[in-house]
C-alpha cells in the first residue's frame, strides 16, 4: 500500500509539472503574437486544469497499481468521480474560451452592432444550453458509477413510459419554456440590447437565459417574461433589422398657419441638430378638423433613444416658432356676433 501512496504523489507531482509546462508556453505564445485565444485559455481553464491534469495522472498510474496491489478499488472510484468532476468544470471553463474569442471578434460597443448582437445572443444562448447539458451528463456519470444507483436506474427504466407521461405533463410550461430558447437562438425574433416594446413598456432585451427573458425599461425598472412570450405574443422590435427608427411630431394649428413655413423651420431645426441623421425630414398635413389642422413632422434618427431627444426639441421648437413669428397660427375658438331685431348683440 506504501508502494501505492508513493505512486501517486509522484503522479500528481508530475501533474503540477506538467500543468506549468503547459500554461508557461501559453503565457510565452500570448506575449509573441498578442492572439485573444491563449490568454482567455489562461483566464478559464487555468484553475480547473490544476486541479484535472494532476487527478489524470493519479488515476492513470492508481489504476496501472490496482492490478498488482488489491483493496485499491475505493481509491479508483474515489479518483473516477473526481476525475469526471474535474473534466465537467474543464468543460465549462472551455465554454467560456470559446465565448471569449467569438465575442472580441464582434464589439457592439459600436454604431452599427446589428450583426455582432445577434453573434452575442446566440453565443449567448448556445453557452447556457451546453452547461445544462454538461451538468446534467457529469451528474448521471457520478451516479451510474455506484451499483445501488444503477440497480435502481433499471428498475425506473421498466415504468419509463408512465413515468415520462407524468413528468411531460408536470413540466410541460418548463419544457415549453426550454424548447422556446432554442428557437429563439436559431431564429432570433430578439437579440440582446434590442429596442423592443412589450407590455406597453418601451425598453431594451437586458439578457435572455433558456426560461425568460429580462426587459430593461427605460426608467430602470426591469420587466421579466418568460422566454415562449417571444414566441407566442406579438411585441414590437424596433431595432429588427436596423437601428435606425423614425420619429413624429404632431401639432394641432389654426387653418391659417402657414405651412410652407413650419415646413421651413423644420429643416432649419433639424439640420441645427447632432441627433438627426441627415436621412428623413418631411412635414404634412395629415388631418383637417373642424377646428384645426393636423401637421405630421416626420424625422430620423440613427437609434431609438436619439429619435427621442430629437422629437422633444422639434416639438419645442415648432412651439416656440408659432408663439413667435404665427400667433395667429395657434388653435382658437372663433364666435360669430349677429344682432337681432331689437338691437341686441347675439353670439
Amino acid at each position: 500500500m506504501v508502494a501505492v501512496i508513493v505512486t501517486l504523489i509522484l503522479a500528481v507531482l508530475a501533474g503540477f509539472a506538467a500543468h506549468w509546462i503547459i500554461f508557461r508556453a501559453l503565457a510565452k505564445a500570448a506575449a509573441r503574437d498578442g492572439a485573444t485565444l491563449e490568454p482567455a485559455l489562461a483566464e478559464h481553464i487555468r484553475r480547473p486544469s490544476r486541479v484535472v491534469i494532476p487527478i489524470f495522472f493519479a488515476s492513470v498510474a492508481l489504476s496501472a497499481a490496482s492490478a498488482e496491489v488489491p483493496g485499491t478499488e475505493l481509491l479508483v472510484r474515489v479518483f473516477s468521480i473526481l476525475l469526471i468532476l474535474g473534466v465537467a468544470w474543464l468543460l465549462l471553463s472551455l465554454t467560456g474560451v470559446v465565448q471569449d474569442v467569438i465575442l472580441s471578434r464582434h464589439r457592439i460597443d459600436v454604431a452599427d452592432n446589428l450583426a455582432a448582437r445577434k453573434v452575442h445572443t446566440q453565443v449567448d444562448l448556445i453557452r447556457k444550453i451546453v452547461i445544462v447539458i454538461v451538468v446534467v451528463v457529469s451528474g448521471a456519470l457520478v451516479l451510474m458509477s455506484f451499483e445501488p444507483f444503477r440497480v435502481v436506474g433499471t428498475g425506473l427504466l421498466a415504468s419509463a413510459g408512465i413515468a415520462g407521461l407524468v413528468l411531460g405533463l408536470a413540466a410541460q410550461k418548463t419544457l415549453g419554456n426550454l424548447l422556446a430558447g432554442f428557437q429563439i437562438a436559431l431564429t432570433q425574433p430578439i437579440r440582446l440590447d434590442d429596442v423592443v416594446v412589450v407590455e406597453g413598456e418601451w425598453g431594451k432585451i437586458e439578457d435572455i437565459t433558456l426560461t425568460y427573458v429580462v426587459v430593461r425599461i427605460w426608467d430602470l425598472r426591469r420587466l421579466i417574461l418568460p422566454i415562449s412570450y417571444f414566441i407566442e405574443s406579438p411585441f414590437q422590435n424596433w431595432t429588427r433589422t436596423s437601428a435606425t427608427v423614425l420619429g413624429t411630431v404632431f401639432l394641432h394649428v389654426d387653418y391659417t398657419v402657414p405651412v410652407e413655413d413650419v415646413r421651413t423651420e423644420l429643416r432649419r431645426l433639424l439640420e441645427g441638430s447632432e441627433e438627426w441623421d441627415r436621412d428623413v425630414c418631411v412635414l404634412h398635413v395629415t388631418e383637417a378638423g373642424d377646428r384645426t389642422v393636423e401637421l405630421r413632422a416626420l424625422m430620423s434618427a440613427a437609434d431609438s433613444g436619439l429619435a427621442w431627444e430629437l422629437r422633444c426639441k422639434v416639438r419645442e421648437g415648432l412651439l416656440e416658432y408659432l408663439r413667435r413669428e404665427h400667433p395667429e397660427g395657434l388653435p382658437r375658438v372663433r364666435a360669430e356676433m349677429r344682432g337681432d331685431p331689437g338691437g341686441r348683440a347675439q353670439a
